[in-house]
């Protein structure tokens, strides 16, 4: 077999793997929306679970994972925290707004990275890119007056979810930093039970159950650790040695799109006129800003 076989080949694997990802990624709301248990639980179960899925390999990283400096830890913490205020706001945009909403919003993670590193590291922003940025923003208005005249409550979910996103950004910010120090398993193993054990003490102190939960709450807790997370989340850490920054980033663009069908088709959730027409703005303005931004 040629060496250039043997590299489409390679590619192609790669290409399944992402498309993989977007899809495991797209079942995330639609576990949640069926889940009746609080999402602060929720989300805790979910990271919970995923470190006890991860520790079979901790034992080959455990030098990694407990020889980290002490800048490391206070950037970790800080990134685990910043990921589980995420899922705390987006998962409750979930239970007030529709899937489509609140994971369209979710697409413009890339934009406040981006503007995130402008303000904290001064990187280059070209036109193209500040025109996306407009766009997709523009659009999130659109969607937030749509749903402001379905209902208040619709309103709060959207900006639940911008919320999250911000938060998802800052969690990007620093993991970007710390990830040029530490494996991709070491990071996401700390940074997961960070977020996890914050959520723990949110649910403590709000007085939510921690057990009562039934085979099928259970079920769904594990299916979230399982799809979403290892299969869409860590995938995609994982590609990056592989695929370009860029390339997995427009990831973001997928979601939206197959959960809102998976919505329509599991939830019986309709796209309004509104929706359709932001949500493709938004999508187009994150498009441009990938596709002309700076690897």
């Amino acid at each position: 077999m040629s060496t250039l076989v043997r590299e489409q080949k390679t590619f192609q694997a790669f290409e399944l793997l992402y498309v993989i990802g977007i899809v495991a990624i797209s079942f995330s709301s639609i576990f949640i929306r069926w889940s009746s248990a609080d999402v602060a639980v929720i989300a805790m179960y979910r990271l919970y679970l995923t470190n006890l899925l991860m520790l079979p390999l901790a034992w080959k990283y455990r030098a990694e994972l407990l020889g980290l400096s002490a800048r490391q830890i206070k950037l970790l913490a800080a990134s685990g925290l910043m990921l589980g205020l995420h899922f705390l706001l987006w998962m409750t945009s979930l239970r007030l707004t529709t899937v489509a909403s609140s994971t369209v919003i979710l697409t413009l993670e890339p934009v406040l990275v981006m503007l995130g590193s402008y303000l904290l590291f001064r990187t280059k922003v070209n036109r193209i890119m500040l025109w996306g940025m407009g766009l997709a923003l523009i659009g999130s208005v659109i969607i937030g007056s749509g749903d402001f005249q379905l209902s208040r409550e619709a309103l709060t979910g959207d900006v639940l979810s911008f919320l999250g996103a911000a938060a998802v950004a800052v969690h990007m910010l620093i993991g970007k930093q710390l990830r040029a120090d530490i494996s991709a398993f070491a990071y996401n193993f700390w940074v997961f039970f960070i977020a996890a054990t914050a959520l723990a003490a949110y649910n403590l102190a709000l007085g939510l159950p921690f057990t009562g939960y039934g085979a099928g709450e259970w079920g769904i807790f594990l299916l979230l650790a399982i799809v979403p997370t290892l299969f869409g989340h860590y995938l995609f850490n994982w590609l990056l040695k592989h695929m370009s920054a860029a390339a997995v980033s427009m990831s973001v663009l997928g979601e939206p799109v197959i959960a809102s069908l998976l919505a329509w088709m599991l939830l019986k959730e309709a796209l309004t006129a509104y929706q359709l027409g932001a949500g493709a703005l938004i999508l187009f303005g994150v498009w441009l800003f990938i596709r002309f931004g700076k690897e």
